[in-house]
């Protein structure tokens, strides 16, 4: 069910006094397409939709500590509640029958805080996603380095899961995944799939992907590449025969690449370099932008493919340079986020307000928009 305006009074009132426990509260926001569910001690039920944090029902009781102590204590295993009470937090896929969740139970000084992510039961398509046919190739290599990234929340999940699923279909090959939890759930295709939890099947990401490499694996997904350690060993992975997709908090494909060599220690950047620079394939950086007809939202996408002239920016420790080499490689299907996010506004998808508070370059932005 959709709806074309995000307020907190979309839903009826009278279905507050019907929400008695978890379950009831994340049904709800699988029937209203909301992609985040909020239960925190002395607020108000908050979901985000479209995009918008905001409260389901402008009336709605201030949920208190005894309520969301109540709430959480309803759904968490012993196991949970044991971590819960004793480390002050917990994070966790929960998998009613009704659907798939990314959890978070927290203490923090007012009470409990549960932060529920709502996943989608089923893995959408590159072609679902409308994501370019230079994305397939970046995945078609035996070997090799394909980041997606993005802010918390842009979908580089569900552009993960689209990419993994893709390559099932295609190949028969061993893909293995490592994800802190474990979200969409792949049946094998063609290919034979081992999903691996961090905290649940495995200590850290480093400790899953040092032991992947003696598990013959073809294809490594690796959630979260979030320390020196994580990152070195994706390298060295795809360095090795291996096609290594990871993802990174990073907004666009110079950013990335900073934050991949900066985790380094200097006197081993200048060996990195050369490993990425020759390693790399593409960067996939995403964004969700609300649509101007407030119906969902929109994604803006920046695609690098690794030519020469990349290879060269990343070996010499100029990646200021790749804005302009992604300018002049569109016939590679590169595209910068600032030309994705005119496209858009051009289409009339997104508000020109949206695309300028977007925008990489706000000058060449704001001339653009003077000449439109």
């Amino acid at each position: 069910m959709s709806d074309s305006t995000p307020t907190a009074t979309v839903v009826a009132e009278d279905t507050i006094a019907t929400l008695g426990s978890v379950d009831d509260y994340l049904r709800f926001c699988q029937e209203y397409d909301a992609s985040d569910l909020h239960l925190a001690t002395a607020s108000q039920p908050i979901w985000r939709r479209y995009g918008n944090l905001q409260p389901i029902w402008n009336n709605a009781a201030v949920l208190t500590a005894e309520d969301c102590r109540r709430l959480a204590y309803q759904f968490l295993t012993e196991a949970q509640i044991n971590q819960l009470e004793t480390k002050g937090d917990v994070d966790f896929a929960y998998s009613p029958p009704y659907g798939r969740f990314r959890a978070s139970v927290v203490q923090q000084r007012l009470g409990i805080d549960m932060t529920f992510r709502v996943i989608s039961g089923r893995i959408r398509s590159v072609d679902e996603l409308g994501l370019p046919d230079t994305v397939r190739t970046l995945i078609r290599y035996h070997n090799g380095l394909v980041l997606v990234t993005g802010p918390v929340g842009c979908g580089k999940s569900t552009t993960l899961a689209a990419l993994v699923d893709e390559i099932n279909k295609e190949r028969q090959d061993h893909i293995i995944t490592l994800e802190d939890p474990i979200e969409f759930v792949f049946e094998p295709k063609g290919c034979h799939i081992n999903q691996r939890e961090v905290h649940t099947h495995t200590e850290s990401f480093a400790s899953a992907l040092r032991g992947s490499l003696r598990e013959d694996p073809d294809i490594i997904m690796v959630g979260e590449m979030r320390d020196l350690e994580t990152i070195s060993l994706a390298i060295t992975a795809a360095e090795t025969g291996h096609l290594v997709l990871g993802t990174l908090h990073t907004g666009n494909a110079a950013r990335t690449l900073d934050r991949v060599l900066d985790v380094f220690p200097i006197d081993q950047r200048e060996q990195i370099r050369i490993m990425v620079s020759e390693s790399l394939r593409g960067i996939v950086s995403q964004q969700l932008v609300p649509r101007t007809d407030g119906n969902g939202r929109a994604m803006a996408l920046e695609v690098l493919v690794n030519n020469a002239a990349v290879s060269n920016c990343i070996r010499e420790g100029k990646t200021f340079m790749l804005n302009g080499v992604m300018q002049t490689g569109k016939n590679l299907g590169m595209i910068t986020m600032d030309d994705s996010l005119r496209n858009l506004f051009s289409s009339g998808q997104i508000s020109q307000e949206e695309c300028m508070s977007r925008a990489e370059d706000k000058i060449l932005m704001r001339a653009f928009f003077k000449g439109a």
